[in-house]
């Protein structure tokens, strides 16, 4: 009992440690591509510890809904690393359940996240978290129907027990109905974490940025735990698309042969990963954001095919 408890606190250990590496493979990879040289793939460790070092400025007008939503968003993305599986399919913080409290752990987070961008009152606080909300309601039910379509296929809704079940099942992606989750979700994890083409995490032009807009009003320690928070989401989502849809290498036991095949293969995934994203966003221009929830819907169809698939094949 005491060893799956200590897996669990390591692999979300794991997660908190590693998210500023890959945002940083990220950012490093697009220099690449865009014959730039590029930060270094440890710049946004570096950046965490600017931000921890400088003093933070608060207005007046704030109340404490604004002071404590940067904490209560990385508590909520805490939580939520303790229920997905990183580098071993076996877990006692699991249940019966937990892919829906998984989204709303999120929800929760930008939730709070909005209600800070509204509480300074800024113009461009109050825009972009407009926007995030508005995203959100497309989002959300669009990354449920993939998981819904797992959990089906596994007879389960707990995602350690998916996880397990896809790895002992093997090449679970040659099937129709994982094929077009797996693509479902992937769409949304790109609006999820922001990226290009829905937004831009690179700019701060005001008009068109939704998750940098509700930060603008944060400084010093106050932003270094949301940045990490943001970088932690978007290893989240990474994590839950390489285990779900290619579970391969990782643990279904406690060997230590294991945990290291499962730490180097979730490495491996995850930095694919990453690279993925950066050719698309060197590849693609940000997209109008009337046009945004048209992709987003075309995630939510998506996954109502790969629903229905599951059940035609």
């Amino acid at each position: 009992m005491i060893r799956v408890l200590l897996i669990n606190f390591v692999q979300a250990a794991l997660l908190v440690v590693i998210a500023p590496l890959v945002a940083g493979i990220i950012k490093k990879t697009k220099a690449r591509l865009q014959m730039r040289r590029g930060p270094s793939f440890f710049q946004p460790y570096l950046d965490l510890y600017k931000y921890g070092q400088k003093e933070s400025v608060v207005s007046e007008h704030t109340s404490w809904i604004f002071k404590s939503a940067p904490y209560i968003y990385f508590a909520a993305l805490l939580v939520a690393a303790l229920l997905v599986p990183v580098i071993s399919s076996v877990g006692k913080l699991n249940f019966s359940g937990d892919i829906i409290l998984f989204i709303y752990l999120l929800a929760l987070g930008r939730f709070f996240l909005a209600l800070a961008g509204l509480d300074a009152g800024s113009a461009f606080g109050g825009m972009a978290s407009s926007r995030e909300m508005a995203i959100a309601a497309v989002a959300e039910p669009a990354a449920l129907l993939p998981l819904f379509t797992l959990a089906i296929a596994t007879g389960t809704t707990n995602l350690t027990a998916i996880v397990f079940k896809n790895a002992m099942s093997g090449l679970v992606l040659l099937k129709p109905a994982y094929l077009l989750s797996f693509i479902a979700l992937f769409i949304v994890t790109i609006a999820e974490t922001g990226r290009i083409p829905v937004d831009n995490p690179d700019t701060h032009l005001e008009l068109t940025m939704m998750h940098e807009g509700m930060l603008l009003e944060y400084s010093g320690k106050p932003l270094a735990v949301l940045t990490m928070g943001a970088d932690l989401k978007q290893l989240l989502l990474f994590t839950l698309i390489a285990n779900l849809f290619f579970p391969w290498g990782i643990a279904i036991g406690f060997g230590v042969g294991q945990i290291v095949v499962g730490l180097v293969a979730y490495l491996l995934k995850v930095c694919a990963i990453g690279i993925i994203i950066a050719c698309i966003e060197s590849l693609f221009a940000k997209m109008r954001l009337f046009k945004v929830p048209d992709l987003l819907l075309g995630s939510f169809f998506l996954g109502l095919l790969g629903l229905i698939a599951k059940f035609i094949f």
